[in-house]
């Protein structure tokens, strides 16, 4: 179409967008969505195509229901400058009114990530009005496709949504923000921009190597970090202790006067808690905080009822307690350890009555819960020190310890009042698990005369005819069924046989929820205690061959709930290390112990599963394409592979469920790509692969010592491992900031000067027979779909040993890979905590690594 059009309908002398030279992404096509207040409210979706922004004006703006059609009417072309455009189109202009970017990103074919293939399937799909994409946004994800419906002018389209893990109900129009400015469109009508340079979205033809850190930008719309139940208290100098607050979880991003204030699915709270916005916009600073905003009665305690009941009748005070900071004046916090966060926020923090740093004890977790039960406090939370936030992740690293149980549920009923009673008798309440809903109990408790009145006006517009759960549920009263709409927050003494609960009362609606989100609170046993005596025994004993495994029942499977999904484990008894007498529950308990440090190394990283179902004596394989074989709630990536010339749909490990799940299917090892799904060409590290040809081990050793030591002239940071076999992997940092092609020629430069210095043995030939005796430095390791064994992954080899990160002064000629087992690693970990967390830090500079390696 062009520019023409564009340039006719417009005089730029008059108007601030931009006049179109033209232009293009180098790396990655980008997709924007202005939000336009101009005589009628609409959002304008724009793809990059051949050098400018295609571009369609959706009245009612995108949805993430697939069964929701929005109509787009295609306008002009725009120019590609027109990305990055926020501001007014003055009166008498063509469009007047206010613009913002409410969502940018990039996007690809749906048929192919290779930019050619899919350049030519894009342009075929506009042709035939069959526009098929993938969008990596902030507020648009996953699958899309733009239909053309006949219509006079030929302009009229359908925006629909995909079937993918990132559809959903959720209006996600009421997500109003520019993601770049943070602006609302009434804040631009109001002259209220924030006054500080915009935030560029095109990518630069190269990559930052000025050598200092980039600044990051904020954070937007975060998922925050969620903790696991456990069932008590525990002592450890590696964990902090904190109140459990009883109220609602919040993010704040404040970006000087603009303050963000939202639950954990994204609602503003505003309007709710004006005072504590205020107080945030006091701070004068651009930072993105987590915390709790609570009512405090007058002896300082917080609950959930006196919160719910503020807004009618304005007992007690608001505050905000703030237990994280994650972003701070352009450096993002969220991959340093917790209690370094807490020592910024700490600093960071005025003493304001609105908000109240969260304060924490050191390692003295059951003296801190029997003071929180003597003050009838709800619990405490216990956090690794080391811990990194996880956004969106129920995690290990933290875990919440309750005096009194307490469940979140779904209203899905009410039964009919029984005697002088009015308006209902008891809530039906239920959980997800998986994508079903299971009932959970009634609740009548907890209500007095008005609060009984507001919940029934509440559940009327809510009724319908059947009920919401697929099994029956026994009622001695008639129930009426509603939409599963609402989220409340019940107390009770225990569960039942049946796993419903007893004695339920309810406590108050949980605006912040969102339903899908609700599942059975499964209480996880607290970590191990550090090994303090060189004999304490590990917690995985080895057993003979044909002993019990690690069920305590031999040839029966075992059925258990994680994260809100239920996995049905089968042949916890098989004998997977004859030798040691290892089985495949062994396999599944190691993997829970140690998959709180283990998941942020795998989470967005597709899988290639290597699967040895029958243990280490029968033959394994590799398993690269998932096919039908997950259930739904697993986390699954199609990803084009020019090996095979189709699209491959890939495993993404997300939470330990789906590690115990892989490690089910007889994974011994666990293999990921060394890039994330957010952006699959740039790996976050490259790694050095040191592997041995009948040589003894002490050379390897000294090979490693020569790679730190040219990587340390290069001013490269690095983390060796041993591969859990013969040879030793040493990582270096990236932080996605280069692609594979230049990972792969710094690994080979470093390469080269490691077999520079020690060629008697040492090669870089990729051929086994020439690099006999020798330590092959594998640099080809590092390109797009290689997978390496996972930090913490177990090896298919005698012994169950384990891919274990070191120290580096650890790699001394006395250092045995062999004891580093299946049976002595969760110890290890929790007395060292994760030696490799450094690996997803934010990377070397490779421009001036290179100019060192030139001057030394």
């Amino acid at each position: 179409m062009g520019l023409e059009e564009y340039q006719r309908k417009r005089d730029l002398s008059k108007t601030p967008e931009p006049h179109g030279k033209g232009g293009r992404s180098v790396r990655e096509w980008r997709f924007v969505v202005h939000k336009h207040a101009a005589s009628h409210l609409h959002y304008d979706f724009r793809l990059e195509m051949d050098g400018v922004l295609k571009s369609w004006a959706i009245p009612k703006g995108p949805s993430l229901d697939p069964s929701v059609k929005r109509l787009a009417m295609m306008v002009e072309d725009h120019p590609y400058e027109y990305g990055d455009f926020e501001g007014v189109i003055p009166k008498g202009n063509y469009g007047a009114g206010e613009v913002i970017i409410w969502d940018a990103g990039t996007f690809h074919a749906a048929g192919s990530e290779d930019p050619e293939q899919g350049l030519e399937l894009l342009r075929e799909g506009l042709r035939k009005g069959d526009l098929k994409f993938v969008l990596h946004g902030e507020k648009l994800n996953g699958e899309f496709a733009l239909v053309r419906i006949k219509s006079d002018k030929g302009n009229s389209w359908l925006l629909i949504k995909k079937h993918d893990r990132f559809a959903g109900s959720d209006d996600v129009t009421r997500l109003e923000r520019s993601v770049v400015s943070n602006a609302t469109i009434e804040d631009v009508r109001a002259g209220r921009m924030p006054q500080r340079p915009p935030v560029r979205l095109s990518v630069s033809d190269q990559p930052d190597m000025t050598g200092a850190s980039p600044l990051a930008l904020m954070p937007r719309q975060l998922a925050p970090m969620l903790a696991t139940s456990a069932a008590e208290p525990f002592d450890d100098p590696d964990w902090l202790f904190e109140i459990k607050l009883d109220g609602y979880r919040a993010i704040a991003e404040v970006a000087g006067q603009d303050v963000a204030l939202y639950s954990r699915n994204n609602l503003s709270f505003n309007k709710k808690f004006p005072t504590v916005v205020a107080a945030l916009a006091s701070l004068g600073v651009e930072a993105v905080f987590d915390g709790e905003v609570v009512v405090l009665d007058e002896t300082g305690r917080s609950y959930f009822q006196l919160l719910q009941n503020y807004q009618r009748t304005g007992r007690g005070n608001i505050a905000y307690f703030i237990f994280d900071l994650l972003y701070l004046s352009g450096e993002d916090l969220r991959n340093r350890p917790l209690l370094a966060r807490k020592e910024r926020l700490r600093a960071l923090l005025p003493d304001l009555p609105d908000l109240r740093y969260s304060d924490h004890v050191m390692e003295s977790g059951k003296e801190f819960f029997e003071l929180a039960r003597q003050n009838n406090l709800e619990g405490i939370l216990a956090k690794r020190a080391a811990s990194l936030y996880q956004a969106g992740k129920r995690s290990r690293e933290w875990l919440k310890i309750k005096v009194r149980l307490q469940q979140e549920a779904v209203i899905c009923g009410f039964t009919q009042p029984r005697r002088s009673r009015k308006g209902l008798g008891a809530l039906v309440l239920g959980v997800y698990e998986d994508d079903r809903l299971v009932c959970i109990g009634f609740a009548g408790g907890g209500f007095d005369e008005a609060g009984l009145k507001e919940m029934y006006d509440l559940l009327q517009p809510l009724v319908q005819d059947g009920s919401p759960f697929q099994q029956p549920v026994k009622s001695d009263m008639p129930i009426t069924w509603v939409r599963p709409e609402l989220v409340c927050e019940v107390e009770f003494s225990e569960w039942t046989d049946e796993n419903v609960m007893r004695q339920p009362v309810y406590l108050g609606l949980r605006e912040d929820k969102e339903p899908k989100s609700v599942v059975r609170e499964m209480v996880a046993s607290p970590p191990a205690p550090p090994q303090r005596a060189a004999d304490a025994p590990p917690p995985i004993l080895p057993r003979q061959a044909g002993g019990k495994g690690a069920s305590g029942k031999k040839g029966q499977e075992e059925i258990i709930i994680l994260d809100g999904h239920r996995l049905e484990l089968s042949n916890l008894d098989k004998v997977f290390w004859p030798d040691q007498g290892y089985t495949k529950g062994d396999v599944i308990n190691y993997y829970r112990s140690v998959a709180h440090a283990m998941l942020p190394h795998l989470v967005d990283r597709p899988e290639s599963l290597y699967r040895t179902p029958n243990g280490i004596a029968g033959p394994g394989f590799f398993q690269k394409e998932a096919g039908e074989l997950p259930p739904s709630w697993i986390t699954t990536r199609e990803i084009y592979s020019k090996h095979v010339d189709k699209n491959i749909k890939f495993f993404v490990c997300q939470d330990e469920a789906t590690l115990v799940y892989m490690a089910n299917l007889g994974c011994i090892e666990i293999n990921p790509w060394l890039s994330r799904l957010q952006h699959l060409d740039y790996p976050d590290y490259f790694v050095i692969d040191l592997d041995p040809e009948d040589i003894p081990f002490a050379k390897v050793i000294e090979t490693a010592l020569a790679v730190r030591e040219v990587l340390d002239r290069a001013g490269a940071v690095s983390f060796p491992k041993t591969s859990g076999a013969t040879g030793i992997h040493i990582y270096v940092p990236l932080g996605a900031r280069y692609d594979y092609d230049a990972a792969v020629e710094f690994a080979r430069v470093i390469a080269t000067l490691v077999h520079h210095k020690a060629p008697d043995f040492t090669s870089i030939l990729r051929s086994p027979k020439l690099r006999q005796k020798k330590v092959y430095l594998d640099y080809l390791q590092n390109k797009p779909g290689q997978t390496l064994a996972a930090p913490y992954s177990i090896r298919p080899r005698p012994g169950a040993t384990v891919s274990t990160p070191l120290t580096w002064e650890e790699v001394n000629p006395g250092l045995d890979p062999g004891r580093f087992t299946i049976a002595t690693m969760p110890g290890r970990l929790e007395q060292l905590g994760d030696l490799f967390a450094g690996v997803l830090g934010p990377g070397i500079d490779l421009e001036q690594c290179i100019e060192n390696l030139e001057r030394g």
